[in-house]
C-alpha cells in the first residue's frame, strides 16, 4: 500500500517540477515550489509512518513552516514589485 503512495508522491512530485522549470510565470514557478513542498512533506511522513519513527514527522513539520514562510515572502516580493534579483 505505501508503495503506491510514494508511486504517487513522487509522480506529483516529478509533475511539479516540470511547471517550476517550464514557468511561463514567476507566480506559476513559486507555486509549483511551493506545492513540490507540500509533496516532500508528504513523502517524510509516509515515510515515518512506514518506519515507525516519530522523529521524521518534527522534520516534515519544520519543512512545512519554512515552505509556508518561504511562499508568503514571494508573494509579498511579486505583489510589491520589489525582487531582490533584479537591479533596475
Amino acid at each position: 500500500m505505501t508503495t503506491a503512495i510514494f508511486a504517487m508522491l513522487v509522480l506529483g512530485l516529478f509533475l511539479a517540477l516540470i511547471r517550476l522549470v517550464r514557468g511561463p510565470s514567476l507566480p506559476d514557478r513559486v507555486v509549483a515550489l511551493d506545492l513540490m513542498a507540500s509533496f516532500s512533506v508528504g513523502l517524510i511522513a509516509v515515510y515515518a509512518v512506514e518506519m515507525n519513527q516519530a522523529m521524521y514527522l518534527d522534520v516534515a513539520m519544520a519543512l512545512a513552516l519554512v515552505a509556508f514562510l518561504g511562499t508568503i515572502a514571494f508573494a509579498h516580493s511579486i505583489e510589491i514589485g520589489a525582487l531582490p534579483w533584479r537591479k533596475s
